[in-house]
């Protein structure tokens, strides 16, 4: 394994000296395996997100209890989140990584071999445990191999290629189907894939040295706006992906239909943050993360009215996902250019808890609303997005300068 040394990254910003005119072949090999295992981060939790819903469906659990269990991911995040900057520090991030993909192929293959309910509460606990350390050591490297000239189109790369993971994960599911073994070990057999691309030689480590500043709460009080985003998209990313096909289906889709239109969504997510990642470095990224909330907030209101008929429902969904995955990717380029080493570790770690808060509450919430109302899901979504919205125009701190938005 190759190791950046720490006067590299001072002089190139955090990135091998001859990486900084272009991607040399040591530092794409590295971009291609952390992005890699990115995607299966996201892959594996959009599948398993309604893979476990769909099942627990089949075994009469009402909604309020899978929104429960669905929340059990969120509190793994928040177990690991506040010793991840030490973790990181102590050990580096390709062990964790490699520990994490590891950990998520094994409780993949383990929910078929536990019949009972209660168990796969535990194991959704441990796949949120993995989930954070890929979440946030993932786009701490992404960010470390890119500089001031680059970062804007290689975090937007990041977020698409992400999304092209969560998109996969429905994708799989509407061909093996959610019933027996074949989804969870398709799921554990891509995780494997990815660790064997980790361990690589060639794959450059940044250096992460521990620090003093472990204290969560100075990061939180840094970055206030990019904590709100992360929650925002956790509560609506989580509740979304555990929910929407249900939603689909009371609506009288067919459930494979409704599983393709998780996947819909997702590919807007891919193919649109290009195009938001070039207008990141051409336009205040304030002003286009409160456009793009405008955007998804009217959006979500009109989905009662948009699924009515697939030709329409499918558009759609494709763009108001690159809409409101474009919020993320303008946060993640405004914090990337302010942070750098084991604090970016910890702006991210302090993000995870965010992103386990919205992860915890945004399906057990939506979960209650859909026993209410069958239209709970975009009601919840579009109110997550008003608020977020509202939270924007009133921030009367953020800088001028739209490199220092918090």
């Amino acid at each position: 394994m190759d190791q950046v040394c720490p006067r590299d990254l001072e002089a190139t910003g955090n990135v091998p000296a001859q990486g900084r005119a272009g991607l040399s072949r040591a530092r794409l090999l590295s971009l291609v395996a952390v992005i890699s295992a990115a995607m299966i981060f996201g892959l594996t939790y959009s599948l398993t997100a309604p893979l476990v819903a769909l099942n627990l469906s089949e075994r009469g659990v009402g909604e309020t209890m899978i929104g429960l269990n669905a929340a059990m991911h969120a509190l793994g995040v928040l177990l690991v989140a506040p010793i991840l900057p030490r973790l990181a520090g102590r050990f580096g991030a390709r062990p964790l990584i490699l520990f994490a993909l590891l950990l998520t192929a094994v409780l993949l293959l383990l929910f078929p071999a536990f019949p009972l309910v209660w168990m796969w509460f535990v194991l959704r606990i441990g796949l949120g445990i993995g989930a954070e350390i890929l979440f946030v050591l993932t786009e701490t490297w992404a960010s470390e191999l890119s500089d001031d000239k680059t970062r804007g189109r290689i975090m937007a790369a990041y977020t698409a290629l992400l999304s092209l993971g969560f998109a996969g994960g429905p994708l799989i599911l509407s061909f093996t189907g959610p019933d027996g073994l074949l989804p969870f070990a398709v799921g554990a057999g891509v995780a494997l894939l990815a660790l064997l691309l980790m361990v690589h030689p060639g794959v450059i480590q940044p250096a992460m040295q521990a620090h003093g500043h472990g204290n969560l709460l100075r990061f939180m009080r840094l970055a206030p706006v990019a904590m709100s985003t992360t929650a925002l998209n956790a509560a609506v990313e989580t509740a979304g992906l555990s929910f929407l096909a249900l939603y689909a289906v009371r609506l009288g889709w067919e459930e494979q239909a409704g599983t393709q239109l998780i996947t819909t969504l997702m590919l807007g997510a891919i193919l649109l943050q290009l195009p938001i990642g070039w207008l990141c470095d051409k336009v205040n990224r304030r002003r286009l993360m409160l456009g793009l909330a405008m955007l998804s907030t009217a959006g979500a209101l009109a989905w009662p009215l948009l699924l009515r008929e697939p030709w329409i429902a499918y558009p759609a969904l494709f763009l108001w996902g690159g809409v409101f995955v474009g919020i993320y990717t303008t946060m993640l380029a405004i914090i990337g250019a302010r942070f750098r080493g084991t604090d970016l570790v910890g702006v991210y770690a302090a993000m995870g808890l965010f992103w386990g808060a919205g992860a915890l509450f945004g399906p057990s919430l939506v979960g209650v609303a859909l026993d209410l109302t069958t239209h709970g899901l975009p009601l919840l979504v579009a109110l997550a997005c008003a608020g977020f919205t509202l939270f924007l125009l009133r921030w009367k701190d953020t800088p001028r300068s739209e490199e220092d938005v918090p």
